[in-house]
């Protein structure tokens, strides 16, 4: 799959499932793994820009297994983009469906 694609549609599910609970970076891997093939070094990179684009919040929770973890949380800002691109991905689907069932007039 084209790298740039995925990390778009990767970047909707990061704001999908952060909306949905706050979570630490290894969490948002593990739930993102179980489902595609993503690591480290794919969501990092996309949750620092993603708080950088201030579509996330971060801050510090104690860990019962050694140091503080980064918790991630959607903002206001994060929610109204994930709400575009959800609208966006389903009339890019509906009409990519439409193409390749041949309805394309």
């Amino acid at each position: 799959m084209n790298t740039q694609f995925k990390k778009g549609v990767i970047e909707i599910c990061i704001l999908k499932i952060v909306d949905e609970e706050d979570m630490y970076g290894f969490e948002i891997i593990e739930k993102l793994s179980k489902l595609l093939d993503v690591n480290e070094n794919t969501i990092y990179p996309i949750l620092r820009r993603l708080t950088e684009q201030d579509m996330f919040e971060t801050y510090l929770q104690e860990s019962p297994h050694g140091a503080p973890r980064k918790y991630y949380k959607i903002t206001k800002q994060g929610k109204e983009s994930l709400k575009t691109y959800q609208d966006e991905w389903q009339s890019f689907i509906e009409n990519v469906m439409k193409i390749l069932k041949g309805e394309l007039k």
